[in-house]
């Protein structure tokens, strides 16, 4: 039996919530990044912030998931 004790998981839910926090801030700022591209001949920066847009909410799901079963 190890003598380590588990974190507590209020400790543990209040750090996923600020990384949740700040994937989404970032989600929505990648997302802002793509607007001066649409209708423009760049339409390949578009495709890929919003790729990288996807990802991040993909993220912050799983986050929020986490958050979940944590609490």
């Amino acid at each position: 039996m190890s003598s380590e004790r588990a974190p507590e998981p209020a400790s543990t839910a209040a750090e996923l919530a600020a990384v949740a926090e700040t994937v989404e801030r970032s989600r929505q700022r990648v997302g802002s990044l793509a607007e001066p591209y649409l209708g423009t001949e760049r339409e390949d920066i578009v495709a890929a912030l919003y790729e990288a847009e996807r990802q991040l909410m993909g993220a912050e799901r799983t986050l929020q998931r986490a958050l979940k079963v944590v609490r």
